[in-house]
């Protein structure tokens, strides 16, 4: 980032925000923090904070331009927020039509476009973590002591492979993958309770899977604006796969950050956990975004209720998941809503997939 520049940082939770905002003040840039309550649970030092509720549009414009901000970064794990907390000022009924689209857009990437278009329409241009730190980034190869062994490398490969394949459906980041068998895809629960999940299935004796070893493989999904979405692993990451049993963390190379970078990597040592960059071979060609609309299937009523348009493209978009995903031999079944590909099933059963979604 160029230090004529002011970096504006609109946080949600975890450490990153902090490790930007410090980055970005060694290098002689001035700071500004806007923190979302009930997300934003860092402690910012002594950088310029001022707190805002999610209902306050206003007040987040009104921040950035009183600190005369030129770039900014949208970093930090956020949850879907509650309508009842929401507490609207003046700002967001003036741009609620521009709201009503964000939210309609339909999949988490969708959403991020417009979440960037919206800031950037107001001149401030948006820039990735990346840009503004880029020192937390992920390079090619191992990072720690331990390495990947012949047999985690081609693990490594398909799941490189699963989630390039998920792409144009808007999933998840992250699969978990041992001996060439998918164990778990993220779904909306975020990478560190499908690791959490996999650990669960492994006690578990009446599921015929790996109990140790394996590797967790995120990647960018393909088309990902990395500017609002960056991929993301720190010491919690670590914790996960090593109570889940995992061999290693293999993550895109340049494409994903390292929260805590000390932190994290003393305890994948410790863990004796490989952590690695890997760059993905495959062709950089973007593939079109996943259109039901576009796609025939006919459907048969199998009781008297009518499915309503939106549920049919949905059922349109869990059956192209499906048949994506044959070729890697998992998920039976896709638990899809509003164009959200909310959970996958990769042997628990659709039963508990439709649990896990609803969770």
């Amino acid at each position: 980032m160029d230090a004529r520049g002011r970096l504006g940082i609109l946080a949600g939770g975890g450490t990153l925000p902090r490790e930007i905002a410090d980055s970005a003040a060694r290098n002689g840039v001035p700071v500004m923090i806007v923190a979302i309550d009930g997300e934003a649970d860092g402690d910012f030092g002594p950088h310029p904070v001022t707190r805002v509720n999610w209902g306050q549009i206003g007040g987040m414009i009104r921040a950035f331009n009183a600190a005369r901000i030129t770039d900014l970064v949208i970093v930090g794990h956020v949850r879907r927020p509650d309508i009842k907390i929401i507490r609207p000022d003046l700002g967001f009924f003036r741009h609620l039509a521009r709201v009503v689209r964000i939210v309609a857009s339909g999949g988490d990437d969708g959403v991020l476009r417009h979440v960037v278009r919206f800031f950037e329409q107001r001149g401030i241009r948006v820039i990735g973590p990346d840009a503004a730190a880029p020192e937390l980034v992920i390079g090619e190869g191992a990072i720690g002591a331990a390495a990947a062994s012949p047999g985690d490398a081609a693990d490594i490969r398909k799941g490189m492979a699963v989630i390039r394949a998920l792409g144009p459906y808007d999933i998840g980041q992250s699969v978990v993958v041992a001996e060439g068998r998918i164990e778990a895809i993220e779904g909306v629960e975020g990478t560190d309770r499908m690791i959490l999940r996999a650990g669960q299935r492994r006690i578990d004796a009446s599921h015929d899977i790996a109990r140790r070893g394996g590797v967790l493989v995120k990647r960018s999904k393909p088309g990902q604006d990395l500017r609002v979405d960056m991929p993301a692993i720190g010491p919690q990451t670590i914790t996960g796969a090593e109570n889940a049993g995992l061999s290693g963390i293999a993550v895109e190379a340049h494409r994903v950050i390292v929260a805590q970078r000390a932190h994290t990597m003393r305890a994948a040592d410790a863990a004796q956990i490989f952590v690695e960059g890997v760059a993905d071979p495959a062709p950089s060609t973007i593939p079109r975004r996943f259109n039901p609309r576009l796609t025939t299937m006919t459907f048969r009523r199998a009781g008297r209720t009518t499915p309503p348009e939106h549920a049919t493209l949905d059922a349109v978009k869990g059956l192209a998941t499906i048949d994506t995903l044959a070729e890697f031999n998992a998920g039976r079944a896709a638990v899809v809503m509003r164009h959200h590909v909310l959970a996958v099933e990769t042997g628990e059963g659709p039963e508990a997939t439709i649990v896990r979604a609803n969770g």
